[in-house]
């Protein structure tokens, strides 16, 4: 550790099923950490889009590894979180592996002492956490059964608009109008929107309508668990402006805009949880 001049590194990698996130967490070996911040200070972070989780975590940790000049060997301690989790800490790429409930709540937590609800929707599922007043998970619920509601269904009906995933939201808030998608199932929504652009239907009126539908499904999970303020969204979707909108028209709250990338707060977390040390 020389090269790190009397430093500690720590870090979370988050391995979803549509892309791998890593954050590196860098203090001074002789802190107390019983009395620093709840965070520590992010000295690095990158996200790598690539569905083979265990190639992913390799890319993402090895490219932000270079970036800042360390090894492998130089990581004190290394939490995976995410769908891929324990085939990460199987190939010896982390010390231990941690539910992405649990990350994302601890790292909207460390980042927004105040929060009391995260909506988190990534790849695969959505969920909505709800965080006591000790900091501490006090409820939450998964959609992982069915596609609706999760950005593998935004994937998909953006490839049926014939647009890039990433121009979804900014073409559904252009619409002046919106097209009901009456079916919740993800395949039915998909031959839905179909039939309406096959009929001539304008594209930003389709895509308003894939975005309620989503905010429809999520926000159903919300009033499951009960919606406190503050509240955060946080994975890949939540940087879809229209999605975010959605929700706050339909929940009645404001979205808390995180200090760091919504899709980088589940791997901050397990980088906190790899901080107390007690995880290795």
């Amino acid at each position: 550790m020389s090269a790190l001049d009397g430093k500690v590194v720590f870090a979370g990698i988050d391995v979803g099923s549509l892309s791998a996130q890593a954050v590196l967490l860098e203090e001074r070996r002789d802190t107390d950490r019983s009395k620093s911040s709840a965070g520590g200070k992010m000295s690095a972070r990158s996200i790598h889009v690539t569905p083979n989780p265990v190639e992913s975590a390799r890319q993402v940790m090895g490219g932000l590894l270079d970036e800042v000049g360390l090894s492998w060997d130089d990581i004190d301690c290394c939490v995976s979180t995410g769908y891929g989790r324990e085939k990460v800490q199987g190939e010896g790429m982390s010390n231990a592996n941690v539910s992405e409930i649990s990350c994302h709540g601890l790292g909207a937590r460390a980042l927004m002492p105040g929060v009391k609800t995260v909506i988190d929707i990534g790849g695969q599922d959505a969920k909505v956490i709800r965080i006591d007043d000790a900091g501490e998970l006090a409820d939450f619920v998964m959609n992982d059964k069915c596609a609706a509601g999760t950005g593998r269904f935004l994937e998909v009906m953006s490839r049926t608009l014939g647009i890039g995933f990433e121009e979804l939201g900014q073409l559904a808030l252009s619409a002046r109008n919106r097209i009901e998608l009456s079916s919740r199932c993800s395949i039915f929504a998909e031959t839905e929107a179909l039939h309406y652009l096959q009929r001539g239907a304008d594209k930003r009126e389709v895509a308003a309508g894939i975005t309620r539908s989503m905010a429809d499904r999520v926000a159903a999970l919300a009033r499951r668990v009960g919606v406190e303020r503050d509240v955060v969204m946080t994975g890949g979707v939540a940087k879809n402006p229209a999605v975010k909108a959605e929700l706050e028209r339909i929940l009645g709250v404001r979205l808390l805009a995180p200090p760091i990338d919504p899709q980088l707060i589940g791997a901050y977390g397990a980088a906190v949880l790899a901080r107390r040390e007690s995880s290795c």
